[in-house]
């Protein structure tokens, strides 16, 4: 059944084919015609599909590269005790251990009755280090003025001596605090 649909098809089409045979050439000229068409599509497909991501990614890395070398050259070294030399290196992490045992220490300490003494100590030592920050800056200015590393040693110290002195009083608190829970004899 499918024969006959197929050829009652091209019964129809009778007569209206093409049966004529091409000119002299006609083949060469049709490939010529190709092979232009060819080299003008693929000619465009070489605009078209131009890469620009390894031309972005390289200046992208230039850009970096450059924020890197403008900021590390824009910032200048802040020096501190350490800086200065080896026996001032080593009185830096002298106070810097004692500051850190003593906070240890009085954060050990907190309770109701000393939490105001402890916040209050904890802020001048806060002050005292902005202070310090402030002279690591001048140090660097200065370059390595000796009135700077007094100051920052007597930073040290002072924050040391906030330190001790909380303790201190966070000691009578807690016997004056023992000596009024204690039952008072009275024979």
């Amino acid at each position: 059944m499918e024969k006959d649909a197929i050829r009652d098809l091209f019964e129809g089409l009778r007569g209206e084919f093409d049966i004529n045979k091409p000119k002299h050439g006609h083949e060469n000229r049709f490939l010529e015609k190709l092979n232009t068409s060819d080299k003008a599509l693929v000619d465009n497909k070489k605009i078209i599909n131009f890469n620009w991501k390894p031309f972005i990614a390289i200046a992208a890395s230039v850009i970096i590269c450059l924020g890197i070398f403008t900021t590390i050259n824009a910032q200048p070294e802040v020096m501190d005790l350490a800086s200065v030399s080896p026996e001032m290196s080593e009185t830096q992490d002298f106070f810097t251990a004692t500051i850190n045992a003593e906070l240890k220490k009085l954060n050990n300490e907190r309770s109701p009755l000393t939490e105001q003494i402890i916040t209050d100590a904890l802020n001048q030592i806060e002050l005292l280090e902005k202070d310090y920050q402030k002279l690591k800056t001048d140090l660097t200015e200065s370059n390595k003025d000796q009135r700077v590393i007094y100051a920052m040693i007597n930073n040290f110290q002072n924050r040391i001596d906030i330190l001790n002195t909380v303790l201190d009083q966070i000691e009578t608190i807690k016997e004056l605090k023992t000596n009024n829970d204690e039952p008072k004899n009275t024979f």
